[in-house]
């Protein structure tokens, strides 16, 4: 009787450590939740995203400057968005003026050491940033006080503010004028929800 063909993952597991299973099992974990708040994105947050594509062009085609703030991973996200568009996402076009207020350290020291880290990014926002302007607030959980400090700044300025969270949007979706909530309390899936948030912002800009 001929043998039947082993299944390619049995075939794979068996040489496997245990070690190797339980990570394998971490990765499999959490790859399904990440598919699964994606999928969430995609049927919830199409029409606010196209409303948040449609903003920040709309910004920039009339000489805005698109500003981005957060912290931590957040933080990573608003210097990745910001020099994308400066640079390029996939085609060469045209730059795009693009600020991450995440970058200069002595600015950053300097406000955290003489005003206190609450205020990190909004004495930036007070000095660069313009009505005509948008910022754009990174907050996995939607309560850093210095993102909301930035936000209020931002809108007490006259610019438009979008904000990027998870879960129920915390204080943020209060503040801003346009709020991204991707549907999960974990803060390392909502960031990899952001990130591809973020990707089709700037691929949005290339296709236009």
């Amino acid at each position: 009787m001929p043998k039947l063909p082993r299944k390619p993952e049995l075939a794979t597991t068996l040489f496997l450590t245990p070690g190797m299973l339980r990570v394998r099992k971490l990765a499999e974990a959490h790859l399904k939740a990440t598919i699964a708040a994606k999928s969430e994105v995609l049927h919830t947050l199409l029409d606010e995203i196209a409303r948040l594509v449609s903003t920040v062009r709309e910004a920039s085609e009339k000489g805005a400057t698109i500003f981005f703030c957060g912290n931590g991973g957040s933080a990573a996200d608003a210097q990745h968005w910001a020099t994308e568009l400066v640079v390029r996402y996939v085609r060469h076009r045209p730059a795009i003026a693009a600020v991450a207020l995440t970058t200069d350290t002595s600015t950053l020291t300097a406000a955290a050491n003489d005003l206190g880290y609450d205020k990190v990014f909004s004495r930036q926002v007070e000095a660069l940033v313009k009505p005509k302007d948008l910022l754009v607030c990174i907050s996995t959980s939607g309560n850093s006080k210095n993102v909301l400090a930035a936000a209020k700044t931002a809108s007490a300025l006259g610019a438009r503010t979008v904000g990027l969270t998870g879960d129920d949007g915390g204080e943020l979706a209060d503040v801003v004028d346009i709020c991204l909530r991707v549907p999960s309390k974990e803060t390392a899936i909502v960031q990899e929800c952001h990130e591809s948030i973020g990707h089709i912002l700037c691929a949005a800009f290339e296709e236009r």
